[in-house]
């Protein structure tokens, strides 16, 4: 069988617009086209489009999901796993709690009490009062040295226990009770007087009043000889709240005191030291009584 100049025609490939239909014209023009090839061709065409479309349809799929994957990532800040805290709101961003939390006044201390104060007038300073207790025992003892106390007396007429310009002074500022103890060391003794004053000014007022001549009267007696009459003695004054208080300090023998008999003046400094002691010991315990009251 002839199929015409040129070899037998090239097969249709419905993909290749060049190559030859079957119902081009050619060496059989007459010829009927083969209407099961046409069909079957076109069956063809339309499952490789169906492919195609499926193909690129899984191509889109995945290329969505590789996006999806990828901003998932990019929004956790590189490769790591999301940090469960990280979930988590700000502390600004917290519900605020639902109940009244409980306010509180301010509060403060109250001043401790000035122990001062209850030994600066008559009306607080009510603690009993005596030789005997503001002068307790019978011997004190300062640093290394111990005195002996010798005899105590309690008057409330200030001016018969005082000499020279000190009986003026007490009645003029009001003294209402004047205390006295002497305290001995070998051949040395000490006369302490404690005048009491309804109140500070007026202890103060006597104390500035006082001269070099304002003295008290030594007291002897219980073993303890004169002293301090007609000779010379050493005489200190002071204050302390409502107390106007005094030293007389000299020789049991009735010899002169003079500059340099050191232990004549340190004994007088310690007795002035152990009342000034006491007296603030009597304030500090009424304070903490009525503290604690």
């Amino acid at each position: 069988m002839s199929y015409g100049q040129g070899g037998p025609p090239s097969q249709w490939d419905p993909w290749k617009p060049q190559s030859q239909q079957p119902w081009s014209s050619g060496g059989d023009s007459g010829q009927a086209p083969d209407w099961a090839a046409l069909a079957e061709a076109s069956e063809t065409r339309h499952r490789r489009r169906r492919l195609l479309f499926i193909g690129g349809g899984a191509v889109a799929t995945v290329a969505i999901g590789t996006a999806v994957a990828m901003g998932v990532v990019s929004a956790n800040g590189g490769n790591q796993a999301s940090d469960p805290s990280s979930q988590v709101p700000a502390t600004a961003g917290l519900p605020s709690p639902t109940g009244t939390v409980p306010s509180f006044a301010p509060t403060s201390a109250p001043p401790p009490l000035d122990p001062k104060d209850f030994v600066s007038s008559a009306q607080k300073d009510r603690a009993p009062l005596s030789p005997d207790v503001l002068f307790p025992g019978t011997q004190l003892t300062m640093g290394d040295t111990v005195y002996k106390k010798g005899p105590t007396a309690d008057t409330r007429n200030c001016a018969s226990a005082a000499k020279a310009t000190l009986p003026k002074v007490l009645t003029d500022n009001g003294c209402g009770r004047l205390l006295r103890v002497t305290y001995t060391k070998d051949d040395i003794a000490v006369t302490v007087g404690v005048a009491v004053f309804d109140t500070e000014a007026q202890a103060a007022k006597a104390k500035q009043q006082a001269d070099a001549k304002s003295i008290i009267k030594s007291l002897a007696g219980g073993g303890v000889k004169e002293f301090c009459d007609g000779a010379v003695c050493r005489s200190t004054t002071n204050s302390y709240g409502r107390y106007a208080y005094f030293t007389l300090s000299g020789f049991t023998a009735g010899k002169n005191v003079t500059e340099r008999d050191e232990a004549v003046f340190s004994t007088g400094n310690d007795l002035a030291e152990f009342t000034f002691r006491q007296i603030r010991r009597r304030g500090e315990a009424q304070a903490s009584a009525a503290a604690e009251g």
